[in-house]
């Protein structure tokens, strides 16, 4: 079994930052996509960034160049720096993890980030 635990959301003004992190344990291969998902209300879960054990990296349009996607390996760890927030970034944040070999893929429980004046 895996288990994602995610931490680091909150309530969080216009223009400032979060970070987001989850932590990964159980039966994890070491060729693995680590990822953040998020969906608002009355919309579809949709990709944030997902990042590689190799360090590649993949991100929405929407929140390149203000979101950066981050690993350790050893510690199957994955984080998410959040930057410039806006009120359209509110949302639950999914930690997310895929293994291509088998087309295993396992969620977090989800943290709330909220974006308000």
């Amino acid at each position: 079994q895996v288990q994602l635990v995610e931490s680091g959301g909150g309530l969080v003004k216009p223009g400032g930052s979060l970070r987001l992190s989850c932590a990964a344990s159980g039966s994890i291969f070491s060729i693995n996509v680590l990822g953040w998902y998020r969906q608002a209300p009355g919309k579809e879960r949709e990709l944030v960034a997902t990042i590689t054990n190799g360090g590649s990296r993949n991100y929405a349009d929407s929140v390149k160049d203000r979101f950066a996607i981050s690993r350790d390996n050893a510690k199957n760890s994955v984080n998410l720096q959040m930057n410039s927030l806006k009120p359209e970034d509110t949302a639950v944040y999914y930690c997310n993890l895929k293994i291509p070999r088998y087309g295993y893929a396992y969620w977090g429980q989800g943290t709330q980030v909220t974006v308000s004046s």
